[in-house]
């Protein structure tokens, strides 16, 4: 059941998700503290605490700082974003203090697709939530982690898939392999109500649509009017090939987002490995699910808009 007065850590509020959850923490009643790294630029503390949030600044290596920053929490949700440093290390210091102060319940920063079902070495990203996911279950804590599939802006050219000024439809292998996308408003929404349930399970899967490279090409043609056609860049094992040159070829290795991480996602997509299987969208009510019709239609109608 969820109650909204309660009072919620939320680490990584001053990112583009986590402040996204933060607003959505604060819309569901909950009572919100934020989890700030001292030294933090007030530019990104003042929207924060205009919405009536709780600023905690800490240094996360100080167990004593992290320990009273976590009490009377009911739940300490992580946003955060990086690589081991981060994801491994952070995340472990941020789980410690939570257990220490007796926080019942950690949702660690996940937000993606199945990672639990990726071949070992597919994704480097999302292996690191698979091993701090092996450090969290030992943990004597309750967690729930958000599974999302791909962000829907994924769709809007941030990634290879729909190929506006060529009206082409980018596929992997099979046209017809269903993808899931969600949009972060509605991963923030629903990490929300999952901070404030009390009865959550391990995993929950949600997914504002699910659809394929034919899909898209249909929609995207009775949405402009033109014919969109679908173009096949090439097989999965031909991808694995791409990602390894780029991969070798890559010149930084700390990179959190290099070309060949989301080659990396992407094969997840049109690999099948990493797809919901099955979604927990009606959990909750009151979510107003936004899908791959509506995130397209806006982004013609602005592309249209900024034109003119």
């Amino acid at each position: 059941m969820i109650s909204q007065h309660k009072t919620v850590l939320i680490a990584g509020s001053t990112g583009d998700l986590g402040g996204r959850i933060a607003r959505a923490l604060v819309d569901e009643g909950a009572t919100v503290r934020a989890l700030i790294r001292r030294g933090t630029p007030l530019d990104k503390i003042v929207p924060l605490e205009q919405l009536g949030i709780h600023i905690v600044e800490v240094d996360y290596h100080n167990a004593t700082e992290m320990k009273e920053a976590c009490l009377d929490v009911s739940c300490v949700v992580s946003a955060l974003s990086g690589l081991d440093e981060v994801i491994i290390e952070t995340q472990t210091l941020l789980l410690e203090a939570a257990v220490a102060a007796g926080v019942p319940r950690f949702i660690p920063s996940d937000y993606s697709m199945d990672y639990t079902k990726l071949p070992v070495g597919s994704n480097r990203n999302l292996e690191l939530r698979r091993d701090f996911m092996k450090i969290l279950d030992q943990a004597p804590i309750t967690a729930t982690s958000v599974l999302n599939g791909a962000f829907a802006d994924m769709l809007t050219g941030m990634a290879p898939i729909v190929l506006f000024s060529h009206k082409r439809i980018l596929y992997w292998d099979d046209a017809d392999q269903p993808m899931d996308f969600t949009t972060k408003d509605n991963v923030a929404t629903f990490t929300a109500k999952i901070a404030l349930d009390d009865h959550t399970p391990r995993f929950v899967y949600i997914a504002g649509d699910q659809i394929s490279a034919r899909q898209l090409a249909v929609l995207m043609s009775s949405l402009t009017g033109q014919r969109f056609r679908l173009f096949k860049a090439g097989s999965r094992n031909f991808l694995e090939t791409l990602i390894k040159i780029a991969r070798t070829c890559s010149k930084s290795t700390d990179d959190l987002y290099p070309a060949w991480q989301g080659m990396q996602y992407v094969h997840g997509m049109f690999s099948g490995l990493g797809k919901l299987e099955q979604i927990n969208n009606n959990r909750y009510s009151g979510i107003q699910w936004t899908s791959a019709k509506q995130i397209l239609t806006n982004h013609i109608r602005f592309s249209k808009e900024s034109a003119s």
